[in-house]
């Protein structure tokens, strides 16, 4: 399967998932405070090179994979390249810079759910909301205990092997991940020619 139609098959698991969150968040009232970005800088974030596949393709494509995987080969921070804090006071408020790209953990966290040991689902959200939004965090619980619909993070995950086991199974940190995805498409297309309908500026 060539990069671009697994970039494409990510790209459309997202598409649904964004769906799914949307809907989910209409349901609750839940949401993450403007401008937080505490989670995005937690130094224990995992992820799969696969769910960056879209991302690294993307930098790719504008010029700027082999500048970044640098700066990633050079990186001894534990948080998320992509993360842009507001200032430098101020970790915990920003954005992430490359936000329509982002991956399936950033995209599930707050608004999916997980199994406990006995088959329950619980959300898997921060601190931040459920102390903010305290009551619809309750209503939430309770409404996924009478069956309201909340993405699982397990089947999502499941869904990313099936596009490409090897990236979709590998559970990196983050900033490895990302280098992981960079590499595989800038190995993929060290002899290949360029993506059809895209100009050549790699």
């Amino acid at each position: 399967m060539s990069i671009e139609v697994k970039v494409k098959a990510v790209e459309e698991l997202f598409a649904k998932l964004d769906k799914e969150i949307a809907t989910f968040q209409t349901e609750t009232g839940l949401g993450c405070k403007t401008g937080c970005g505490k989670c995005c800088k937690h130094p224990e974030v995992e992820a799969s090179p696969l769910e960056f596949l879209p991302w690294a393709f993307h930098i790719f494509l504008n010029g700027k994979a082999e500048e970044t995987l640098e700066k990633l080969k050079a990186s001894k921070s534990a948080i998320c390249l992509v993360y842009q804090p507001l200032t430098v006071l101020d970790q915990n408020s920003g954005r992430c810079g490359d936000y329509i790209y982002r991956g399936l953990i950033c995209r599930l966290f707050g608004f999916g759910a997980n199994r406990d040991k006995f088959g329950e689902l619980r959300l898997a959200t921060c601190k931040i909301i459920k102390e903010g939004l305290a009551e619809n965090y309750s209503n939430a619980v309770e409404a996924m205990k009478k069956g309201l619909y909340v993405p699982v993070f397990t089947d999502y995950y499941m869904n990313l092997n099936q596009i490409d086991f090897k990236l979709g199974n590998s559970i990196l940190p983050i900033n490895k991940a990302l280098k992981v995805a960079l590499e595989e498409v800038l190995q993929y297309f060290a002899y290949r020619p360029f993506p059809n309908g895209f100009k050549d500026i790699a």
